[in-house]
């Protein structure tokens, strides 16, 4: 096991169950699903999921010597998980926590083609993580620590928030640079009725840079905005819907809660950033960018890269890796907006949550050969399309 560490990525984890859909069409596939009927399907995949799999395995995959920190139980879901886990370094599996009283997160994820995925989740021994769990004696000398999924970890969401509060108060103290990405409830469970405005309020002055989606956020802070958009959308997406208004409205109400970089997840509509002062990014911790002025009080869009989507299981974690690969790599802004996307891209190329992704090398000369992004139409004033980055800049 290495002595020493660019990145803690700890949270959820489960085992990813994929059944290749891809002989359907998303019309048959609206066609399908009836009681009864009997579904002529591919082979199935396994992989590990969740952000302890999606970010952390992401990362190392794009060169960032990196620490995995999850949970899992002694049955077979657990022996597959950590056998797929050391497939990728014998180390990986090292930070695991293996409890013998718990069964093993497991999500059956139905991904076809042209449709949005659907997961079929059990929370397993995800629900039992606490603030214990994690080894913070490791975080001493690790530049960042990520933090992933808590709304679908019970202790992380109960009691307001407590343990999810304690753990990066305690990851700060250390020095570290911490981040934090979210994950949508159902609104039904237990997690889509928890006070998540107060939640957010007590975690966030101790996250440096969080990175949920634009629906998650809504969700938790803007509840009435959240429905309404709902409303509108008709049961479709809301992301046609989401304005640069309103992001800057809503990221400006989250860095002044504490948080130095904010990014919301856009789907296929990409990646908006914006950044607090200088003096803020100053308090970042360990992995704060070396150019700290070029950072700071930005604000920028950067649209998808163009291809073909196979599933976009675990996109979202994958773009993550790619902001948080280039933060690391001392990259600036706008290089790590682009990175984000780009990684997120490759993901989104193959059906299941790692394959698509790329060496760091590989993915970065793909971005500098002239791959096309997806066309991004901003109607705000005081916002600009920069043609030589391919970003939406406002400030």
């Amino acid at each position: 096991m290495p002595e020493k560490y660019a990145a803690v990525v700890a949270g959820h984890l489960c085992l990813d169950v994929i059944p290749d859909l891809s002989r359907s069409s998303k019309e048959q596939f609206e066609r399908m699903f009836l009681p009864g009927r009997l579904i002529d399907v591919g082979p199935v995949a396994f992989s590990t999921g969740g952000a302890v799999s999606n970010t952390g395995l992401a990362l190392h995959k794009l060169g960032i010597n990196t620490a995995l920190m999850g949970k899992v139980g002694e049955d077979i879901f657990g022996q597959a998980v950590q056998q797929i886990v050391a497939s990728y370094g014998q180390h990986l599996k090292d930070g695991m926590i293996v409890d013998p009283q718990v069964a093993t997160s497991y999500t059956v994820i139905i991904n076809p083609p042209g449709v949005d995925r659907i997961f079929l989740h059990c929370p397993g021994a995800n629900d039992t993580f606490t603030a214990k769990d994690v080894r913070y004696d490791i975080l001493n000398d690790v530049r960042l620590f990520h933090f992933g999924y808590p709304p679908l970890m019970r202790r992380m969401y109960e009691d307001d928030g407590v343990a999810l509060t304690d753990i990066f108060r305690q990851a700060k103290q250390r020095g570290t640079t911490t981040s934090l990405d979210m994950a949508l409830p159902d609104i039904n469970s237990p997690a889509g009725r928890a006070n998540w405005p107060a939640i957010i309020h007590s975690a966030l002055p101790f996250v440096d840079v969080f990175l949920p989606s634009i629906e998650e956020i809504l969700y938790m802070v803007r509840r009435t905005v959240y429905d309404d958009l709902l409303g509108q959308a008709g049961g479709g997406s809301i992301l046609p819907l989401i304005t640069p208004a309103l992001l800057s409205d809503l990221s400006r109400e989250l860095i002044d809660l504490g948080v130095k970089i904010v990014g919301f997840k856009m789907g296929d509509r990409g990646l908006y950033v914006r950044t607090a002062g200088r003096n803020a990014l100053l308090r970042m911790g360990r992995a704060q960018p070396s150019e700290v002025s070029a950072w700071s009080d930005r604000e920028l869009w950067a649209p998808c890269f163009k291809v073909a989507v196979a599933g976009t299981a675990g996109s979202g974690d994958c773009t993550i890796a790619g902001f948080l690969s280039a933060l690391l790599r001392n990259m600036s802004v706008e290089e790590a907006a682009t990175a984000a996307v780009a990684v997120g891209a490759c993901n989104v190329e193959r059906t299941d949550t790692l394959s698509g992704v790329r060496p760091w090398d590989e993915t970065m000369l793909r971005v500098a050969s002239g791959w096309v992004h997806l066309e991004l139409h901003l109607e705000q004033p005081g916002w600009r399309f920069d043609p030589t980055q391919s970003l939406w800049i406002s400030r």
